[in-house]
Order: structure tokens, then sequence, then C-alpha cells
């Protein structure tokens, strides 16, 4: 049975919608991941803010790679100009369509030039993997280690990227958090991985009496079981016996 990955909503706030609708942008975005992944809508949203700044003739509206990261490329020129913080994080997941990346993007943009915190847009860690999606998966549905480094790492990611060692860096990540989660799927299904318990977690593990604690130094405790099997402590009293070192010495020498 194959379980096919639902198409997301665009996960924009309504008021974020009504902002969008006022700007008269050149077209309606239908779709956000897609439609906002070149920055074309980006420039032009600016545009309305700063107009000095943007001139739409020198953006494309088109699909390639090459095309966003030219548009992207300008856009990050005049954040850096005007002081403007965007997370480079979401930049670039945007760029390669990650899920929800373009929905924070364009809150975090809203919140810039509106100077309006949304009530709903909680910051925390940024997290743009399938994770959540698998999670409601059925064990036996879930990604292997190789569908989750195709889920997670863009074609375009390692044609936009030149350095291998920074793929490389990623596919190691994507391959040790998945190992984790196959981890934590094993401690909470282990009949069904076929784990057997330790040794360890066969041994009775018996509780400490709280009389041993109230003992002194000089008590000896033994145990045995009796007929229930059931563990009986005895104390055994210990001596010890002063011995004067001149008789130890006198004993040597005979």
């Amino acid at each position: 049975m194959a379980y096919a990955q639902p198409p997301k909503k665009t996960g924009l706030p309504r008021e974020v919608l009504k902002w969008l609708q006022s700007l008269d942008l050149s077209f309606s975005p239908k779709n956000v991941r897609r439609d906002f992944s070149n920055g074309y809508l980006v420039a032009e949203m600016f545009s309305w803010y700063y107009p000095e700044d943007f001139t739409m003739h020198s953006y494309d509206n088109g699909t390639s790679l090459a095309t966003k990261l030219s548009n992207w490329a300008q856009i990050e020129r005049f954040l850096t100009r005007q002081h403007i913080h965007l997370p480079k994080e979401i930049i670039d997941s945007t760029i390669h369509c990650k899920p929800g990346a373009a929905e924070l993007l364009v809150q975090e943009i809203y919140s810039i030039l509106t100077h309006r915190r949304l009530k709903t847009w909680l910051r925390g860690e940024v997290d743009f993997s399938d994770r959540s999606y698998q999670e409601q998966l059925p064990m036996v549905a879930r990604s292997t280690a190789s569908k989750a480094i195709k889920n997670n790492l863009r074609l375009s990611e390692m044609i936009a990227e030149p350095n291998i060692s920074t793929i490389q860096g990623k596919i190691q990540s994507i391959v040790q958090r998945h190992l984790e989660y196959r981890r934590q799927e094993r401690l909470q299904d282990p009949k069904r991985f076929g784990v057997k318990p330790t040794l360890g977690e066969r041994t009775a593990r018996l509780q400490p009496s709280a009389s041993i604690s109230r003992q002194g130094p000089d008590s000896l405790f033994t145990c045995h079981p009796d007929s229930t099997g059931s563990i009986i402590r005895s104390k055994t009293s210990v001596q010890f016996k002063e011995m004067d070192s001149r008789q130890s010495s006198r004993a040597l020498s005979n």
C-alpha cells in the first residue's frame, strides 16, 4: 500500500492573506511554496515599501535555479544595506521549496514591513524536515535511510552548493537523525523488532532495606533465602581485637 504525502495547505493567517491582497501583486499566490521560491513576489512586496530600491525589471519571474539565485542575491544585498534580518536558513529552504519555509518567510516579512507581530506565530526551533509527516505514518510505512535522504535533500541544494564536503555533512546529519528515530522506535515497540531483554533487565531488583542504613559499620549482614524464596537478612556481630605491636614483633622473632 502506498502512503502518498497529502498536499499542504497555505498555512498563512487570515490577516497575512488580507495584507497580500492589499498590495495588489502581479499575481495572487496559490501555491505558497512554489510561488515564493524564486523571490519575485518577495521583491514586489518590498517594492511597495522601498520603491527606490526595487526596480522590478531587474527581476525575472522564472522557475530555473539560476533565476532563483539571481533574484534572491539582489534581495539579500538590499537586506544587508537596510540592516534587515531574514534568517538565511529560511531563505535557502524557501528557494529549495522545503515544507513550511515559504509560510515562515512571508510571516517574517509581514512583521518586518508592518511592525506587527502575529499572535499565532510562535518562534522556536526551525525544522524543515519531514519529521512531522513521518510521525503520522505507521512504522511499516516510514522512510528508509535512502528515502530520508531523498525527502530532506533537494537536488537543487546539491546543484547550488559546490562544496562536496557541505553536501556530505548534510547527508550524514540526515542519516544520523534517521538512526536516532529508529532507536526510539525500537524502544517504543521492542517486540516488533525482536529486541530481547538484557540479562540486567531480566534480573529482579531488590530495594535496599531501611534498616541497613541505621546499622553501624561494625555489623555484617548475611542473606539467605527461606522456603518461600524471600530474602532473610541476619546480623552477625564482628569483634575486633587490639594487638600490641611489641607482642607481634616478639612473635615474629620466635
